[in-house]
C-alpha cells in the first residue's frame, strides 16, 4: 500500500485512505490541496496535478471531473488553489502569473517527491492552462505529460494591446489599480498583474516542451477565443487537439465529451 509522506511544510486537515486535504506550505503561504485515489490500492501511482482558472478554485464542475477522470484511471489526482484563489492564502487582487508558476514550481516539486509516485502530468484550466504551460517549460525534463484545457494564451497578448480581464488601460502607461470582474462583478487588479502577463511570450515556452500535449477547446468558448487552442495545439511538437463543437469556456454542455479526452489521453501512460 503506498506511503503518504508528510515533510515539515505540510499542514494537515483531513487525512483518510482516499482522500486527503492539506496546505502546502511554500515560502511561509499556504496553498490548499486535496489529494485523491484510485479505489484499487496499489503501493505505487503516477499523478496529475490539476490547477483551476482566473477567479477559480478546485470545487469547480471542471476540475473535479478532471480529477475522478483521472482516478477511474488509476491516477492520483491532486487539486491545488493557487495564490489568492479558494482557500490559499494571497490576496486575489495582488495575484500574478509569476506568483502562480512560482507555486506551481512548488507543487511539482512536492509530488515528485512523495514516495508513491511514479510519474507527474500537469492539467490546468484557462489562466491555469496557461501557468502549466509555462511551468511545463521549466520543468520540461521531469513532467509525463501535459494537458492544456481551454488554455488563457491570449492573455500576454491582450495585456500587451491594452485590454484584459474586461479592462481597458495604456499598455504604456499602466495604473496602479485596475477594475476587473471577478465573477461578474467589479474587483480591484494591481498593475503589477499586467506588466508581469505583458513580459510573457507563450509561443518560447510551448517550443521548450516536447513531451506528449493533450489540448481540449470548446469552439464556442466566449472566454478565450479557440483560435488559441487550435493555434497552441500546432505549435507544440507532440500535440493532440480536441475541439468540442457548441461548447463553452468550462465545459458546461458537453463535459463528459471533455472528461472522455483526459481519459483517452491518460490511458497510454498507464
Amino acid at each position: 500500500m503506498y506511503q503518504w509522506n508528510e515533510p515539515e511544510n505540510i499542514q494537515v486537515l483531513n487525512d483518510d485512505e482516499k482522500h486527503k486535504e492539506f496546505y502546502l506550505v511554500e515560502d511561509g503561504l499556504r496553498i490548499h490541496s486535496k489529494l485523491d485515489f484510485p479505489e484499487e490500492t496499489a503501493d505505487k501511482y503516477p499523478l496529475v496535478i490539476i490547477i483551476h482558472g482566473y477567479t477559480g478554485h478546485m470545487e469547480e464542475a471542471h476540475i473535479t471531473a478532471v480529477a475522478r477522470a483521472a482516478t477511474e484511471s488509476g491516477f492520483a489526482a491532486l487539486r491545488v488553489e493557487l495564490y489568492g484563489h479558494g482557500g490559499s492564502d494571497g490576496l486575489f487582487k495582488n495575484h500574478t502569473l509569476y506568483k502562480w508558476v512560482t507555486q506551481a514550481l512548488a507543487v511539482v516539486d512536492y509530488a515528485r517527491g512523495l514516495d508513491f509516485v511514479t510519474d507527474v502530468i500537469l492539467c490546468g484550466h484557462s489562466q491555469g492552462g496557461l501557468t502549466v504551460i509555462l511551468t511545463a517549460a521549466m520543468k520540461r525534463d521531469v513532467l509525463k505529460a501535459l494537458i492544456p484545457l481551454s488554455p488563457a494564451n491570449m492573455i500576454p497578448e491582450y495585456a500587451r494591446q491594452g485590454n484584459v480581464l474586461h479592462a481597458q488601460f495604456d499598455p504604456e502607461n499602466i495604473p496602479d489599480t485596475l477594475t476587473v470582474l471577478r465573477q461578474g462583478e467589479p474587483a480591484e487588479m494591481d498593475g503589477n498583474y499586467i506588466r508581469v502577463a505583458q513580459s510573457i511570450h507563450v509561443e518560447e515556452a510551448i517550443r521548450q516542451y516536447k513531451g506528449p500535449v493533450l489540448i481540449v477547446h470548446g469552439d464556442e468558448d466566449e472566454a478565450v477565443p479557440v483560435e488559441y487552442g487550435i493555434d497552441a495545439a500546432k505549435s507544440y511538437a507532440n500535440a493532440k487537439l480536441v475541439l468540442i463543437p457548441g461548447d463553452t469556456h468550462c465545459y458546461n454542455l458537453h463535459l463528459d465529451q471533455m472528461t472522455e479526452a483526459v481519459k483517452e489521453f491518460l490511458a497510454q501512460f498507464r
